[in-house]
C-alpha cells in the first residue's frame, strides 16, 4: 500500500505543477499582449514616417514641376519673342515687295 505521506507528496507535486503550467500560461499571455502591443506601435510608426516622407516627396516635386513650368514658359516666351521679331522682319519685307510691285507695275 501506499502510504498517505507518498499520496501528500504526489498531490503537492501536482498541485505546483498546475501552479507552473498556470503562471507559464499567464507569462505566456502577457508575453503575446506585449508583442502585439510593440508590433502595433512599430507599424504606426512606420507608417507616420512613410507619409510623412510621401508628404515630402510630394512637396519635392510639386517644387520640380513648378520649376519646371517657369522654365518651360521662359523658353516659350523666349522663342515666342524670337519668331515674332522674325515674323515682324518678314512682315516689313513682304510689304516691301507688295509696295516695290504695286509701285512697278
Amino acid at each position: 500500500m501506499v502510504s498517505v505521506e507518498a499520496l501528500k507528496s504526489v498531490c503537492a507535486a501536482e498541485e505546483e505543477a498546475r501552479q507552473a503550467i498556470s503562471l507559464a500560461r499567464q507569462n505566456a499571455l502577457e508575453a503575446v499582449e506585449a508583442a502585439q502591443r510593440a508590433g502595433t506601435e512599430a507599424v504606426a510608426s512606420t507608417v507616420a514616417r512613410a507619409e510623412s516622407e510621401i508628404a515630402h516627396l510630394t512637396r519635392a516635386m510639386d517644387h520640380r514641376a513648378t520649376e519646371s513650368a517657369k522654365e518651360l514658359a521662359s523658353k516659350t516666351a523666349n522663342r515666342q519673342a524670337t519668331l515674332r521679331a522674325r515674323a515682324g522682319r518678314r512682315l516689313d519685307a513682304a510689304a516691301g515687295l507688295i509696295v516695290e510691285r504695286i509701285v512697278n507695275v
